[in-house]
């Protein structure tokens, strides 16, 4: 009988010391991970990529203006039929032009009133405007600008001066947003992996993180993506996307 006591004493003790084991175990975790919380570690990180034009254009503009509509749109058309000589007469094909419709514009008057010397003076002007432009596709991009160049001397010489500029088209940002967001996040975590080896610490799981804007550095942009300034001198046909995250780390 008092063997049977002992044993039933002891296995009660064993019990009750192993509850109050886990539950210690569970209280320390629970206060560990409470005061985890606290312990975090803000970092950002920088993805870049540089991006190639997939095409680029020549534009070449011009316009005439006076009091006589036919006279006007003669003009513009002579000009534009000089200027498309000169282009097949230096290597560009038909299939690589195209006219844009011309453009007229009527100001339905031949005086404007403005203000000189502080009293109203009507000046004249020209009632039609006409405006034309021509589009030059370009074979390869990393030449545009010396034909761009070689045309606009070209047509001053021969007395066809007009506003060239050029275009370039670039792939859509979509297209690398992921391996940009990819690379940002991987640099944050080295940036944050660091800080915890410095004090002391092990880097844990992500508490939260923000993409910040897709930034474009270069002299073009598409309508939907602002531009940032750059000191780095970048070719015309190259554009660097540039993202920031910033990811909370928690710290254990």
């Amino acid at each position: 009988m008092e063997n049977k006591f002992q044993l039933r004493s002891l296995i009660l003790g064993l019990s009750l010391f192993l509850g109050l084991s886990i539950l210690g175990f569970f209280i320390f975790r629970g206060l560990k991970t409470f005061s985890d919380k606290d312990r975090i570690v803000t970092v950002k990180g920088l993805a870049e990529m540089d991006m190639t034009a997939t095409a680029s254009e020549i534009t070449i503009s011009f316009s005439f203006s006076g009091d006589n509509l036919k006279e006007v749109i003669k003009k513009a058309d002579s000009k534009k039929i000089a200027i498309l000589n000169y282009l097949k007469n230096n290597g560009f094909e038909n299939k690589d032009i195209s006219e844009e419709n011309i453009d007229i514009n009527d100001l339905q008057r031949y005086y404007e009133t403005e203000w000189q010397d502080g009293k109203q003076v009507k000046t004249k002007v020209d009632r039609y405007s006409a405006s034309q432009t021509l589009v030059l596709k370009c074979k390869d991009v990393k030449t545009t600008e010396d034909k761009l160049e070689k045309i606009e001397l070209d047509l001053i010489s021969d007395d066809l001066t007009s506003n060239v500029g050029s275009h370039y088209t670039f792939p859509e940002l979509n297209t690398i947003k992921p391996k940009l967001i990819a690379e940002s996040t991987k640099n944050a975590r080295i940036s944050g992996e660091q800080f915890a080896n410095d004090s002391k610490a092990k880097l844990g799981k992500i508490k939260t993180a923000s993409q910040g804007q897709i930034s474009i550095v270069g002299d073009y942009q598409t309508d939907e993506e602002p531009v940032s300034t750059d000191s780095e001198s970048r070719e015309p046909y190259i554009r660097r996307a540039r993202v920031v995250s910033t990811i909370v780390f928690f710290l254990e």
